[in-house]
């Protein structure tokens, strides 16, 4: 699924213009974005939580030359879904 998939079920389950549904969708993942980017958690309730964590540097190996070649840490968004979520991905009921 891409941006334009999501506009494209907002606009048909919201009965929203083709250009509202562009502009919600892209206001909604700047602003996910935004947060991110400012160390902010983000908990979607039902869906699951987005936060930004270390990143550890370390040495990958180049199997051509047959050395190591440092990894630079840095930060990566880690995604954990929530407990109802889980459950569907496991094929269990929600209820």
């Amino acid at each position: 699924m891409i941006k334009n998939d999501l506009a494209n079920l907002l606009e048909r389950k919201a009965n929203f213009s083709r250009a509202k549904a562009v502009l919600t969708v892209e206001t909604i993942l700047e602003t996910m974005k935004k947060a991110l980017l400012a160390g902010e958690k983000i908990e979607i309730r039902g869906f699951g939580s987005f936060k930004v964590v270390p990143k550890k540097s370390g040495f990958g190996r180049d199997i051509r030359r047959n050395r190591q070649i440092p990894i630079s840490g840095g930060q990566r968004v880690k995604f954990r879904p929530g407990q109802d979520f889980k459950k569907q991905l496991k094929g269990q009921s929600i209820e």
